[in-house]
């Protein structure tokens, strides 16, 4: 591996992000490829930045394109899991990410480019699995409905959403939900230390598998499930500046040789 060139470009990236990101730079960390995505957020797609390392998968919002980022997550890959997304009207090329914790949409610009990133991302998964000897994460969160394919509750099938009447999602399912057929709360362990909004069919279905089985993960809480800002997806912001790329750059994926564990 050509570890001087792997060490500079996981500086760039972590100098990107700024005070604003996390140290990326550990022992036997690969930065495998980089490009940007677009991520399907709550309220519509957005331009994402995305760096693909042999252990973790990190993707931050654009503030100024190649030069700044922020608001930086990082998603280990032992917990990753891919699915294809067949193309849909405007929406093509795209695949979900899937994880304990969070779920979510991506799109590349092409079928080739989506073809790219998912072997590559595949590759580091099942490299990292084999080496440390751990099995997949089977159970991923739901995949949350965007706002704009939902006008009326999908619980109730009555409820129409207004300025007042907000939209909610369901921490379990991902269905968009008014707050009437939402105000219950379940722990969700594998989301959050604290209770979250699911909506009234899935509380049904998770109390009864409580009831059936006392060592499930998951717990029931009563209460009104109604709290000022918990909706809102945490990358989900406008974007301030003018980051978003005026035209397309194709990923970068660095080649097999610069890939191989240092150990070997």
């Amino acid at each position: 591996m050509n570890s001087e060139a792997n060490a500079r470009r996981i500086a760039m990236v972590e100098s990107c992000f700024g005070s604003s990101g996390q140290p990326l730079a550990v022992p036997g960390r690969v930065l495998v490829g980089e490009g940007v995505l677009t991520k399907m957020c709550r309220k519509k797609p957005k331009a994402r930045q995305f760096f693909l390392f042999n252990d973790i998968f990190v993707y931050g919002n654009i503030v100024i394109n190649k030069k700044k980022y922020n608001k930086q997550h990082i998603i280990p890959l032992e917990e990753v899991k891919l699915e294809g997304i067949e193309d849909d009207g405007q929406f093509k090329n795209g695949w979900f990410i899937r994880t304990a914790s969070k779920s979510f949409a991506v799109y590349a610009a092409t079928s080739t480019e989506k073809q790219e990133w998912m072997a590559h991302i595949n590759k580091c998964i099942e490299d990292l699995l084999r080496k440390s000897g751990k099995k997949a994460v089977e159970e991923h969160a739901a995949v949350w409905v965007p706002d704009g394919e939902a006008s009326v509750c999908m619980h109730c099938k009555k409820s129409q959403f207004t300025l007042i009447n907000r939209r909610h999602h369901c921490r379990k399912c991902g269905a968009v939900v008014c707050g009437p057929c939402s105000n219950k709360r379940y722990l969700l362990p594998n989301q959050s230390s604290k209770p979250l909004r699911v909506c009234l069919h899935c509380y049904d279905l998770l109390s009864t598998a409580k009831n059936s089985n006392s060592n499930d993960k998951d717990k029931p809480v009563g209460g009104n499930a109604d709290t000022s800002g918990e909706e809102d997806s945490d990358d989900d912001e406008e974007e301030k500046g003018k980051g978003q790329p005026d035209t397309h750059d194709t990923p970068k994926f660095y080649g097999d040789n610069e890939r191989s564990d240092d150990n070997h």
